[in-house]
């Protein structure tokens, strides 16, 4: 009970809520986090101050998206151990405090209080690790050879083909795609949305991707 009034004191003192801090992302500080604004590339963009309910402020050292998430690094949370302490914590910034600033607020403003202790977004539950763009051009991209097969045996082990590498990725769109250079084909390329259905593996450690695109997809350029 204690936790929930000093949230609306929060809220009633100023400041408007954009996002909750849910799961770790990899070892080097980065958290997912569940968005309250319809702006979140105002919002998140590097450099952006948000404050805590705490009044302590927190610059946006870089942020980025995957599979329709947003992924934030705070300055000064550098390892894991330091982005897992501050699971749960609501940010904010400050409302506005001229009719011109609220109409470029309202975005924030109209979304209703959520309390902290509210159940977190799907993707905080499951184990998904997100990349760069940069980690993901240049990967050999391999299509399974027999999709009940491969569905049957989790894609582990599947017998597969190289189809071409990743020669670009949009991750910014509602459907994030990857552009793919087939080969043998003079130049022509596919865009495959970057959804797990498709692409249930990425291993960029290993240089490669697997796809298991329904029939027709590849023809898409």
């Amino acid at each position: 009970m204690e936790t929930m009034t000093n949230y609306l004191e929060t809220e009633a003192d100023g400041l408007l809520r954009v996002c909750r801090i849910g799961r770790a992302q990899g070892l080097k500080g980065e958290v997912n986090i569940q968005v309250f604004t319809d702006s979140p590339v105002l919002r998140f963009q590097p450099g952006s101050i948000l404050l805590d309910n705490q009044g302590k402020s927190w610059t946006v050292e870089r942020s980025r998206t995957f599979k329709n998430r947003w992924i934030i690094k705070l300055e000064g949370v550098d390892d894991r151990n330091a982005s897992e302490e501050l699971k749960g914590m609501i940010l904010y910034v400050p409302a506005p405090e001229t009719s011109t600033d609220k109409a470029k607020s309202s975005a924030d403003s109209d979304v209703p209080p959520v309390p902290p202790d509210a159940a977190p977004a799907q993707d905080e539950q499951t184990g998904e690790e997100g990349w760069y763009p940069q980690e993901l051009i240049g990967l050999e991209v391999l299509a399974v050879d027999d999709h009940e097969s491969a569905l049957a045996a989790d894609y582990d082990g599947v017998d597969a083909h190289v189809i071409g590498h990743v020669s670009e990725v949009d991750l910014n769109n509602p459907q994030p795609l990857i552009t793919v250079k087939l080969v043998d084909a003079g130049g022509k390329e596919a865009l495959i949305p970057f959804v797990e259905a498709l692409v249930p593996i990425v291993d960029p450690d290993e240089g490669y991707i697997l796809v298991d695109p329904p029939g027709g997809l590849l023809d898409l350029t």
